[in-house]
């Protein structure tokens, strides 16, 4: 991670000893004003083009655009306001969809969610390794974005994300999410309330 004076450090407290890259990652909204590169784009969809995926299907689809383009324009405009609201600051945007269907449209492929999810973990690997953060999103008018980018109607726009090397000024934030990015701890649910070693247990 680049060492600035905006830099926020983050703590996570883990059970048991994990990688490096997955204990530093976090998903800030205030990004240094450092750009990506076409490179850099091309290196995190090549992480992600090696992600597996049921019957090597490899259903995800990726738009992506660096800040003054067109096409990063375009995706802003896809975007939930509360979104448009922090992310004018990340150099690069994309948006990721999966193809639907197999078999030529035949059957419904039930696992593509699952797939890009696991491309999108390899991109966020990847990413972290080179110091770049990831901030992934629901917050996106999926209808707009399948009109807007052409998509056939047996793909799904699922998410859009933010990309921008870590550093960037909580300040340039709304007074809320300035408590959110500068929150040192970071908290998620213990193993025993979601895995279980036999019967599912109800929260």
């Amino acid at each position: 991670m680049a060492d600035t004076l905006n830099e926020v450090r983050k703590i996570t407290p883990t059970e048991y000893d994990i990688h490096p890259l997955i204990k530093s990652r976090w998903s800030p909204r205030a990004f240094d004003s450092k750009p990506l590169s076409e490179e850099d784009i091309h290196i995190l969809l090549e992480a992600g083009r090696w992600a597996p995926s049921s019957n090597n299907l490899q259903p995800w689809r990726i738009i992506w655009g660096l800040k003054g383009s067109d096409t990063y324009n375009r995706i802003f405009d896809c975007l939930a306001e509360f979104n448009q609201g922090w992310v004018e600051g990340a150099p690069a945007l994309w948006i990721g969809a999966i193809k639907t269907d197999m078999k030529e449209g035949k059957k419904e492929n039930f696992h593509a969610l699952h797939d890009l999810g696991l491309f999108m973990g390899n991109v966020v690997n990847q990413a972290e390794s080179m110091g770049i953060a990831v901030h992934q999103m629901a917050g996106i008018d999926f209808e707009k974005a399948k009109k807007e980018f052409g998509f056939p109607d047996n793909y799904h726009v699922a998410t859009a994300t933010a990309f921008g090397y870590y550093g960037g000024n909580p300040e340039t934030l709304s007074e809320d999410l300035q408590e959110e990015e500068l929150q040192t701890k970071r908290e998620r649910k213990p193993q025993a309330e979601f895995a279980f070693n036999g019967n599912f247990k109800k929260d």
